[in-house]
Formats: C-alpha cells, sequence, structure tokens
C-alpha cells in the first residue's frame, strides 16, 4: 500500500529504504521480481537502500557499496561480484575466500604468487598492476573451487591445493564444505546438488584437492 501511494504521484524517483526487511524469505523474493517489473512498467528510477545483499543483487541493474559514508565502489551486479576493487567490497558482497600472497612473477601477461596460507603457488592468467615481491590478496568465491579426492593434473604447477573436510553444511541445493589446510587456514568451498542422494559425495574427514582456474578469483592491492 505504501509503495501503491508513493507511485500514485507518479514521481520521476523514488527511494525505498529497507523496503523488504519485514517479509519472510520466499515473500521477499517474489517481491523482488515484482518491484523490477513495476519499475520497468513505470520507467520510475528506484534507489533502493538495503544491507541485504541478495536484495541488492538481484532488482538491481546498478550497485554502489558504501563504506563509512563514502562510496567504495558503484558497477553492475556483476562487476561488484566478479570483480571487486578491494578487499572490503569483495567481503561485503557475498562470501569470500581472502588469501595473502607475495607477488615472485609479475609479466605483463600473468602474475605468480607465493601464498604460504594455501602451501602453494597462485598462478594469475592475466597481468596485474603490483610490482615485484609486493603483498597482496587472493579473493575467490566459494563456488569457483573444485573439489576432488584425487590430485588434478596442475598446470603451471600451481593453482592446486590439498586440505581435509572438516564440516559440511547441506542447504538442498547446494552443500558448503568447510576444508582445513595444512597451514590452518580455512576455505570456504560451495557445490551444486545435481545428483540426488549422491553415494559418492564428499564427506567429512575426508583428505580432498582443491583447484581453481587461473582467472578464477581476483588479485586486490586494498
Amino acid at each position: 500500500m505504501a509503495l501503491a501511494r508513493a507511485l500514485a504521484k507518479r514521481p520521476k524517483l523514488l527511494l525505498l529504504d529497507e523496503p523488504l526487511g519485514a517479509l519472510d524469505k520466499k515473500l521477499r523474493e517474489e517481491t523482488q521480481f515484482e518491484l523490477v517489473k513495476i519499475q520497468e512498467t513505470l520507467g520510475v528510477t528506484f534507489i533502493v537502500v538495503t544491507h541485504d545483499q541478495e536484495e541488492a543483487m538481484s532488482p538491481a541493474t546498478r550497485i554502489g557499496v558504501m563504506n563509512q559514508g563514502e562510496i567504495a565502489m558503484i558497477g553492475e551486479p556483476t562487476d561488484i561480484y566478479e570483480f571487486p576493487n578491494s578487499k572490503f567490497v569483495a567481503g561485503f558482497i557475498g562470501s569470500v575466500n581472502m588469501v595473502e600472497g607475495v607477488v615472485t612473477e609479475d609479466e605483463p601477461g600473468h602474475v605468480r604468487i607465493r601464498s604460504a596460507e594455501l602451501g602453494c603457488d597462485i598462478y594469475v592468467g592475466h597481468g596485474v598492476d603490483c610490482a615485484p615481491d609486493q603483498i597482496l590478496w587472493w579473493a575467490i568465491r566459494p563456488e569457483k573451487v573444485q573439489l576432488s579426492r584425487e590430485k588434478p593434473d596442475a598446470p603451471f604447477e600451481a593453482n592446486v591445493t590439498k586440505g581435509m573436510v572438516e564440516e559440511i553444511g547441506y542447504l538442498g541445493d547446494m552443500s558448503v564444505y568447510q576444508i582445513l589446510l595444512e597451514s590452518g587456514k580455512r576455505l570456504r568451498v560451495t557445490q551444486t546438488n545435481t545428483v540426488r542422494g549422491n553415494p559418492d559425495s564428499i564427506t567429512r574427514d575426508e583428505e580432498v584437492y582443491l583447484t581453481r582456474g587461473d582467472s578464477s578469483g581476483s588479485v586486490l592491492t586494498v
């Protein structure tokens, strides 16, 4: 009703402050798409203020992430999620694994980062604006990491880490694995449950290998 009253005046700009905060999860998801339909039909620009990351990602065409009253990054949802410009933005939007490392190779076409936390090198298949021996951070989303019981081939002798499954969270459509590395670092990995009641699924206390592509993560210098 509040939305209808606001739209009845045919504004050019509408500010929505936590509009879905009082709704349960299922209704909130449905209302997100309803808001998009209303916006597209009426052509009104919506500015939505929210602390809910999913609520920001779903209906938005552009997102502004704020930190201590200042805008940290503005971009499309895919840019904010896949190509964050800082550790803060990477950690604020979605779940992320953050690893510290030191640059050992700095070439125009690739960068190699040595990480004591991972216990292996990180090979990045593109150039990065950094200096040799610079300390930086490598951020990778849990769904960008693959798990396997057998050690896969490692191109460039990098990007494969060994660990043990410490915890598993079953969420229905996906499972969340907490992996303890030999260094004591913990990584989070998510896998989609595409097979119903999969008897071959990885279980607790199994030794596993974590693999990622050379462009799966983001290299952050701030």
